[in-house]
């Protein structure tokens, strides 16, 4: 496993790491995790993801049922919570969303409840809220970290202009800002990492854990006939997800694509995976199996980044035909 510090951070995370969206709950059950979860671990992961929306709250409590079995030293591994869409669902009631500093403070606390565990390694605000003002949002983060209950707070598919806006607060009341992004990011989204953040990447420094380095499994291949049967594109409640992924210009990529693994002789996730952490802005790659064999051939894409030769990386954007035009400054 290779690890990578989090940003401008000591934090040394694994770049592959494991998380539990769509699937803890909705698609596997604790034996499953319990499994999937001790195969990372010992293949050297050591980031767990997770949010109090997945799964409306039941995802954290799973993991933290998996963690509290499991018994693992609690000083080898990293796991994360994220606050904003709230885990009450259709039910939720004003202040039981957003970032203002009571929901922040009680979703902390609610996750610690959930996962078991007495502190958090990364809080990240799951969405920027246009209704709280930026200043009690990063009070609020700093104040958790003085507790004790977070050790680093982020945030989550924010833009590059409003993470710099919280690095100036933090930075004019002397306060801890947001050290790592959570960002969609794959062969499909580019937009953020290869463009959005490199001023702040260059300023601040900051930390990337990734997610949908498959873009929902669409670049495992597994689409190019249909949906199978238990895939998340299948899930009921998900047809936002299907709408988003399931498009034929897409799939016609990832079929050509797939001669690309072919010749190289791994598989297409594999691929996808190593081209995400091939960019040295990624910190982690999150990984989102509902079965072994899934996870294994994942972890392969560590071997599979020596194969991204710059004859390769041409071949994949003339396929891709997405490379984002890099803003002048």
């Amino acid at each position: 496993m290779e690890y990578r510090r989090m940003g401008s951070t000591g934090l040394q995370l694994s770049v592959l790491s494991f998380g539990s969206w769509v699937t803890f709950h909705k698609q596997i059950n604790d034996s499953n995790a319990d499994e999937l979860m001790g195969i990372a671990y010992d293949n050297g992961i050591n980031f767990f993801d997770n949010a109090e929306v997945y799964a409306l709250g039941e995802s954290e409590k799973m993991m933290g049922r998996v963690l509290k079995a499991k018994k693992w030293d609690r000083t080898s591994y990293i796991v994360s919570s994220k606050a904003y869409f709230g885990w009450r669902g259709e039910n939720n009631k004003p202040n039981q969303t957003g970032l203002s500093r009571k929901h922040l403070t009680e979703a902390c606390n609610e996750a610690l409840q959930r996962m078991q565990t007495d502190y958090l390694d990364l809080f990240f605000c799951h969405r920027p809220d246009k209704n709280t003002p930026i200043e009690e949002v990063v009070f609020t983060m700093n104040t958790l970290i003085q507790q004790g209950k977070i050790l680093y707070w982020g945030t989550s598919e924010w833009s590059g202009v409003e993470i710099m806006e919280a690095h100036r607060v933090a930075q004019s009341y002397r306060l801890i800002g947001p050290a790592m992004e959570q960002p969609q990011y794959n062969l499909f989204e580019r937009q953020k990492i290869e463009n959005d953040y490199l001023q702040v990447f260059k300023n601040v420094g900051l930390g990337t854990t990734i997610w949908s380095p498959l873009a929902s499994g669409l670049l495992t291949g597994k689409y190019n006939t249909g949906i199978p049967e238990g895939s998340r594109l299948g899930i009921e409640g998900f047809n936002w997800l299907k709408e988003r992924t399931f498009v034929e210009e897409k799939i016609e990529k990832v079929k050509k694509l797939q001669g690309i693994a072919n010749n190289l002789g791994v598989s297409l996730a594999a691929l996808s995976i190593a081209w995400c952490i091939n960019n040295p802005n990624v910190s982690t790659a999150i990984l989102g199996a509902t079965k072994k064999e899934q996870l294994t051939d994942n972890l392969t894409a560590l071997q599979v980044v020596k194969l991204l030769t710059p004859d390769i990386i041409v071949k994949i954007e003339e396929i891709m035909q997405n490379k984002p035009v890099l803003a002048e400054y």
